[in-house]
């Protein structure tokens, strides 16, 4: 089989690569996306010590509601998803740096692993009034969030930390254009964005029934316990409870601000699918469940003994979970994705819509880039065998960065029966060859967790070596 697709790639597709490699050349400096390493962002505009989180094998499941409901996504949904991971949308630091939405919210969830020194005070919060992203928002304050899940995000209203912006179409628009000093967006592109975000769903949850309670069969006595207790009126405060803020029936929240002694009024968060939604409160202040309880107890004065905290912890912990949370990242994944991505090219082609053809080439040219580097070079010591089947994935990769590279090419030029043709060639590739090329080689990729730590270890000592030799 490998010798069967590497004679097709040398001698036809492999004589198309080698004609285009000025043009590879030339597409890969002028629109690769720098990207931080994941480990510690040294070779990147953003500051040193910076972490994404890029190099995690687990990824947030994406749970959408049009499939849950037995539909498919549309092409608004995939184009929404396609912008919401394109860093074109947004401003110049962060088109440098290659960070999208999806970077900061990974699959429509959050990132606890974010990290941006001076922007940081902890993983999973950042600060977006800063000079690094947009001077003219920059309020010269280190005020971190919390970046928060998108999962829900339709019954969530009002939008924001501290719910200022009543709209989720005008937040997402201030985000792009206030928050990260990207162009003003096209309303196709926008109200993609926005059908993308209203089809993120939670994650199902079986220990929760009808209006939110607890399913008496699948809950424990502690947590039945804690449902009471989030219930009950609070002693210096009947008019209070965990419950009246966090409506159960409602996807446990009121659509309200409110001052629980963190510094200001903030909208109230959902609890559902919480449990991966850590750190909380709007800062990120907190680690737990259990600091978070600890919290309120104090600050309302509420009485809970310590067996108290401990039931209404087991029934957050109950609340805030969900199926299947993660999924492993591999190239059944990564296929996929691209080819979602590049689905929107069957629609945009045909209506000559040269702002959407753009955006899905320089996107979808991206992510492969980036797959591409999950199959090693065959000089990278840190993997041992499958060189022929690392060379060959790279190839067909490439090969597919080409095409995307020649129907964006032949529509700026109005050939769009050309850029027609190549988008049929380039289907044809993500459904044939390149799916049997890179599982081939995927056991010695980084998809490979013993790859993938032995690689990663070894940039670990290669950018401390340098660190050390550097005046």
């Amino acid at each position: 089989m490998i010798r069967r697709w590497q004679q097709l790639f040398l001698s036809g597709w492999g004589t198309r690569v080698a004609a285009g490699s000025a043009l590879l050349l030339g597409l890969t400096l002028a629109i690769s996306n720098p990207r931080a390493f994941p480990v510690y962002g040294d070779q990147t505009v953003l500051p040193a010590g910076t972490e994404l989180n890029e190099d995690a094998l687990d990824r947030p499941r994406e749970i959408f509601n049009s499939v849950s409901r037995g539909g498919g996504k549309s092409y608004l949904i995939n184009l929404g998803d396609l912008a919401f991971s394109s860093p074109s949308i947004l401003g110049g630091a962060a088109r440098r740096a290659g960070i999208s939405c999806n970077s900061c919210h990974v699959n429509g969830a959050s990132n606890p692993q974010l990290y941006v020194p001076g922007l940081s005070t902890r993983h999973g919060n950042f600060d977006t009034t800063s000079v690094l992203f947009n001077p003219k928002a920059d309020d010269g304050v280190l005020n971190p969030f919390r970046t928060p899940s998108l999962r829900g995000a339709s019954l969530l209203a009002p939008y924001g930390h501290d719910g200022r912006i009543a709209s989720l179409r005008e937040f997402v628009r201030h985000v792009i254009v206030d928050e990260f000093a990207g162009p003003e967006p096209s309303p196709a592109i926008l109200d993609a964005l926005v059908v993308y975000i209203d089809d993120i769903g939670f994650l199902p949850n079986p220990s929760l029934g009808p209006g939110g309670r607890l399913v008496a069969a699948r809950s424990s006595d502690a947590e039945r316990r804690g449902e009471a207790l989030f219930a009950k009126p609070f002693p210096h405060n009947p008019e209070l409870s965990c419950s009246g803020c966090h409506t159960p029936s409602a996807a446990f929240v009121d659509h309200r601000q409110h001052d629980v002694g963190s510094g200001g009024l903030f909208k109230t968060p959902t609890l559902l699918n919480a449990d991966f939604n850590a750190p909380y409160f709007h800062d990120g202040r907190f680690d737990s469940y259990d600091q978070v309880v600890a919290h309120f107890n104090a600050v309302f004065d509420i009485g809970l003994s310590v067996e108290d905290q401990r039931d209404l912890v087991a029934y957050l912990t109950a609340v805030g979970d969900g199926e299947r949370p993660y999924e492993r990242d591999g190239v059944i994944t990564n296929v996929k994705e691209a080819s979602d991505f590049a689905s929107v090219l069957d629609i945009a082609i045909a209506s000559r819509d040269k702002e959407v053809i753009a955006l899905a080439v320089e996107t979808v040219s991206g992510e492969l880039r980036e797959t591409v580097e999950s199959f090693p070079e065959r000089k990278d010591a840190s993997v041992s065998g499958g060189g022929q089947e690392r060379s060959l994935a790279r190839l067909a990769l490439k090969e597919l960065v080409l095409t995307l590279r020649r129907i964006d090419l032949a529509a700026g030029a109005d050939r769009f029966d050309d850029a027609a043709a190549e988008y049929k060639n380039f289907r044809y590739l993500m459904v044939s060859a390149v799916p049997t090329l890179l599982a081939n080689a995927e056991p010695w990729s980084l998809f490979n967790p013993k790859v993938h730590d032995a690689h990663y270890a070894a940039l670990k000592q290669t950018l401390q070596t340098a660190k050390r030799a550097s005046p």
